[in-house]
């Protein structure tokens, strides 16, 4: 003969207090954890920003390194092939963004500036990009602004 297997009652299933004791502990574990998540995001553009200037600035001192001479524009390096395309600013999403620091110490302007005839280098050209910085407004998460960097 075949043994019948029976069930007892308490070994049926999972109570319905146990079940919302589990619910209540993975609320409670995902409730400290979506804080510490919420910024994740911003922390990606901000080291992806990190890398584009310092790609940025590395190339800038490589051209002038084998020119003698500062690029005029980020178009530039492109063309002379120092970069493959012009990066974005991983803050405001646009690759026109950018402002540069010139040589001739001028305050900071962005790449859509006009050329003005006081503003041109000794021998007739614009003055070269010394330094670059994200175009945006805003602050990072440490409290400085991105246009500081």
């Amino acid at each position: 003969m075949r043994k019948q297997q029976t069930l007892r009652c308490d070994e049926q299933g999972f109570t319905l207090l146990e079940l919302i004791i589990v619910v209540a502990i993975i609320g409670i574990l995902a409730t400290i954890a979506m804080p510490a998540l919420k910024d994740v995001p911003r922390r990606a553009n901000e080291a992806v920003l990190k890398t584009n200037l310092h790609t940025l600035r590395d190339v800038i001192d490589q051209y002038y390194g084998d020119k003698g001479k500062y690029p005029t524009s980020l178009d530039e390096l492109v063309e002379k092939g120092y970069l493959r395309k012009v990066p974005i600013d991983p803050i405001t999403k646009r690759s026109d963004t950018w402002v540069f620091t010139y040589e001739d110490d001028a305050p900071e302007t962005d790449i859509g500036r006009e050329v003005n005839v006081e503003t041109l280098g000794p021998d007739g050209s614009e003055p070269g990009i010394t330094d670059v910085h994200s175009g945006s407004p805003l602050n990072s998460l440490n409290g400085t602004p991105y246009s500081e960097w």
